[in-house]
């Protein structure tokens, strides 16, 4: 059998040089990309991952493993964890603090390297081809590179052209992907975070316990995530605050004790929410994760949005790359975005309606989570993943009407 004729039977085209024709390329290696490479390899396409870094590489992000990132897990994935988490302390910009404990774990942490690095691995095992140090410069679903209608030309920094039937784009928030589909933000955060190297007596004193601060800029919070021997801190408000938020930080660290400790790590990055008329596809190019726009937007969580959506991703790319003309393509990347709404759309919006609370009444938040058991109870089942926001929101009354009257105000 002639290597074309290989190729065909293996499930893809091979151009005059040689390079195939993918049924999907990923395009950024997270846990959006990773997740998205798996769902679609599982089903037996040919899958190539592309990733601009090296990896393992350090991502700024707390690390923290809710209910809902735990579930949308690819089944058998060991989760590399740090700690679990069985105590929540909580305070007001360093005042009113309280601890509320549970017997059973609220949530794991995570360092990002080995959790991303482990996911792209499953993706491999799954049938992913995966390269590294590749930067993708722009895609084309028209013009003289891409050679017919259900084909997506990918161009690489180095000129090197891949072709394939399906596009994820996964490539984060600024990335070339959401670019060309257009992606729209509506939310824009600033998150700073220090790694901190601390000594035995005080990884001790931290470990099974996080922080959580409300802060002092509105929409602001700080955390304190223990990881062994060193602590994740970090805090986040939104963009404009560069000064504030950085300031935050410092007396933040100052406040707990730990700033006679050099950082080994000190980050920042911007997190980004999708508007609600934002697409999440363009022909036969979707979005997921970071690049979509999609997070929780008050606690502007990310893991399990990225895992979600990406899983949803590789899916209904499969389906794209199957469609043999534009019409079944659009319905496909239509039906993407219909589960993408109907699911973290609406937490999205009830997360957006949270921030609002919180940034006129933090006071309010830290009073309930601190000393109305039934609000620590649902911050407890949302943590673990039985419930979400939204399904409390919908069937709590005293939820539902406390965040209309936010509305009116």
């Amino acid at each position: 059998m002639s290597s074309d004729n290989a190729a065909q039977e293996a499930g893809r085209d091979v151009p005059g040089d040689g390079e195939p024709v993918w049924d999907v390329v990923v395009v950024g290696a997270g846990p959006a990309g990773a997740s998205a490479a798996y769902a679609a390899a599982s089903t037996g396409r040919k899958v190539l991952l592309l990733e601009k870094a090296e990896l393992p590489r350090y991502k700024t992000c707390g690390g923290g493993i809710i209910g809902p990132s735990r579930d949308a897990l690819p089944p058998g994935f060991e989760l590399p964890l740090r700690d679990r988490v069985h105590a929540v302390t909580f305070s007001l910009n360093g005042k009113l603090t309280r601890t509320r404990r549970s017997k059973r774990m609220l949530f794991g942490l995570i360092n990002r390297p080995e959790f991303d690095a482990g996911l792209v691995e499953v993706a491999k095992k799954a049938g992913a081809e995966v390269r590294t140090g590749v930067t993708v410069s722009r895609v084309e679903q028209h013009g003289s590179a891409v050679p017919d209608r259900r084909t997506v030309a990918i161009v690489l920094g180095d000129g090197q052209t891949l072709l394939a039937r399906a596009v994820v784009g996964a490539d984060g928030s600024a990335g070339r992907i959401g670019a060309h589909v257009g992606v729209k933000l509506d939310q824009v955060d600033l998150g700073l975070e220090a790694e901190i190297p601390v000594p035995a007596t005080v990884a001790e004193d931290w470990a099974g316990r996080v922080l959580l601060d409300w802060g002092p800029i509105p929409g602001s919070y700080g955390w304190v995530f223990p990881k062994g021997d060193t602590l994740t801190v970090g805090v986040i408000a939104a963009r404009g605050e560069g000064a504030g938020t950085k300031r935050y930080l410092e007396d933040f660290i100052a406040r707990l004790g730990l700033a006679g400790f050099e950082p080994s790590v000190s980050s920042g990055h911007l997190t980004r929410c999708r508007s609600d008329d934002s697409p999440l596809s363009r022909g036969r190019v979707l979005v997921c994760g970071d690049a979509a726009g999609l997070l929780e937007p008050w606690t502007r969580e990310g893991i399990s949005f990225a895992l979600r959506s990406g899983r949803l991703a590789g899916e209904w790319a499969v389906r794209i790359a199957e469609a043999q003309d534009a019409v079944d393509a659009r319905r496909q990347a239509l039906n993407y975005a219909f589960a993408i709404k109907a699911g973290l759309g609406v937490e999205m919006g009830v997360g957006r309606r949270m921030l609002t609370l919180f940034e006129r009444r933090p006071g309010l938040i830290h009073a309930a989570v601190t000393g109305f058991r039934p609000a620590w109870h649902a911050f407890a089942r949302i943590t673990r993943g039985t419930t979400t926001l939204a399904e409390i929101v919908r069937t709590h009354p005293v939820a539902r009407r406390v965040l209309s009257a936010m509305d009116k105000a």
